[in-house]
């Protein structure tokens, strides 16, 4: 039943693209938001930060939790929080419940990017699992397209409001088709890790909530506390997984040397690669002026690239491995980085951000769907859940990280207010503050860079993973 199995990538894919749409949509209106809800760029940055603070910390329990009482039933069922939570973001009234609905949203969100893996693997072999998530990388690059392009169009033209509205009519044909369709095949009912659970969630969140305060007003005592504590805690949190009965994370599975690389492959891509757009935002639209739609029509070239390319990429690392097109694809998102360090003026003509994107979306689809198929080739069947939420769990810390460490390197030129001023799109900067902003936005790019060939290493030797067995059952429909 070769369409069940249609069907049930369809809802996957629906369920990854809307999470691309709202990331996306987000980061381009945020300087309307500051303005329509009387707020300041600090308070409304938090409805990106809380949002990856929430999936950061929750996706791994998740996963587990979906191991255990039902992946396609905790999946569908975030994407119900996700659709609520955007109607809530949509008619929020000021700041404050407006960064409340978005988390929310981060609790579907999480539901959904916790088991979206999984039933890819309970449903499709490891043989064709790379081609699978290649059709999700579409959903991403495509929903990026979406978010970027209606994010400028709809926060220009009806209000920003409806950049969150647009994911309720996508949510309800999701969630008809999801309850219909997508059925759990394996269900392995086992003791949950509580202590351990209460553990990683507590450390991840100091060290995200700290970070982010960090990234917002500067580095003080507190929040370096927070971090430290945040760190220290997973010392504890090793020792209670090595003697539970039932692991949150199963510390065994790391032993597989493929498995192990991939994760943090992914982990370094994210710190080092997610925060680009974020930072070409800043130069777009405040250092040279451009409204959102213009800014985000620029951007759109390299995401349609990605969407063509990334179900090839998945063919071809269901036949070779994860390791070459892998690493292939984070050289060119370094040289990306590298390109935009070089290259960005006040004066760049701005067809080089076009190619430069063209560039960075290749890099991307090759990326991807060979190190998410990868990951789930080496996961123990009965920890599916558990790896796919770590996957997202050390992702979305990643991309915490990366806008940390982009916001505050970016910020050492000038005022940390004067960066959110540039932001924002201030025209009337003192002479010499873009300039030196740019320097800021130089060492960012650098600082990508330098992460992302500590991920190409890592990716180049992880070794080459095996793809010919076929998972069993009701799934080989």
């Amino acid at each position: 039943m070769a369409n069940v199995r249609s069907l049930v990538l369809a809802v996957v894919v629906l369920g990854v693209m809307m999470g691309a749409i709202d990331s996306t949509i987000v980061i381009l209106a945020l300087p309307t938001m500051v303005e329509d809800l009387h707020s300041d760029l600090f308070t409304m940055i938090w409805t990106i930060l809380i949002y990856l603070l929430e999936v950061a910390v929750l996706t791994t329990q998740l996963g587990r939790i979906g191991d255990s009482y039902g992946r396609a039933l905790t999946y569908n069922l975030g994407f119900l929080v996700f659709t609520v939570g955007s109607a809530m973001c949509g008619a929020s009234p000021n700041a404050y419940f407006l960064i409340a609905s978005r988390g929310i949203q981060a609790i579907g969100a999480s539901m959904m990017q916790a088991n979206s893996g999984a039933i890819i693997s309970d449903y499709f072999p490891p043989s064709e699992r790379g081609k699978a998530f290649g059709f999700t990388s579409i959903g991403w690059n495509v929903g990026a397209v979406l978010g970027i392009v209606l994010g400028g169009v709809i926060t220009t033209l009806i209000g920003w409001r409806y950049i969150f509205y647009i994911n309720v009519p996508i949510g309800i044909v999701a969630l008809l088709l999801g309850f219909k369709y997508v059925k759990d095949v394996s269900r392995q009912r086992r003791e949950l890790d509580y202590l351990g659970m209460v553990i990683f969630g507590v450390s991840l969140a100091l060290i995200t909530l700290g970070s982010a305060v960090i990234a917002g007003v500067g580095v003080d005592l507190m929040d370096s506390l927070m971090v430290s504590l945040g760190l220290i805690l997973l010392v504890p949190f090793v020792l209670v997984e090595r003697r539970a009965r039932a692991p949150l994370i199963d510390l065994k599975v790391l032993r597989n040397r493929v498995l192990a690389a991939s994760l943090f492959a992914a982990f370094l891509q994210s710190s080092g690669y997610l925060s680009t757009a974020f930072l070409l935002i800043m130069y777009l639209q405040g250092i040279r002026g451009l409204t959102p739609l213009a800014a985000s029509l620029l951007l759109v070239p390299g995401y349609v690239v990605a969407s063509m390319v990334g179900p090839l990429a998945g063919r071809l690392s269901d036949r070779i491995g994860a390791r070459i097109p892998a690493t292939l694809g984070i050289g060119l998102m370094a040289s990306v980085s590298l390109l935009y360090s070089l290259l960005l003026t006040p004066t760049t003509p701005l067809i080089d951000v076009v190619y430069i994107s063209v560039v960075g979306g290749l890099g991307s689809a090759l990326f991807y769907p060979a190190n998410n198929s990868a990951v789930m080739a080496n996961a123990p069947k009965g920890e599916y859940g558990s790896v796919s939420g770590m996957l997202r769990t050390l992702a979305n810390t990643g991309i915490l990280v990366s806008y940390v460490l982009a916001m505050t390197v970016a910020s050492l030129t000038v005022p940390r207010q004067v960066a959110f001023e540039v932001f924002l799109g201030t025209s009337n900067l003192i002479g010499g503050v873009a300039t030196k902003f740019l320097t800021g936005l130089h060492s960012a790019f650098l600082m990508s860079v330098a992460i992302l060939l500590a991920a190409m290493v890592l990716s180049a030797v992880r070794g080459r993973e095996e793809r010919g067995a076929l998972v069993s059952s009701p799934q080989n429909l």
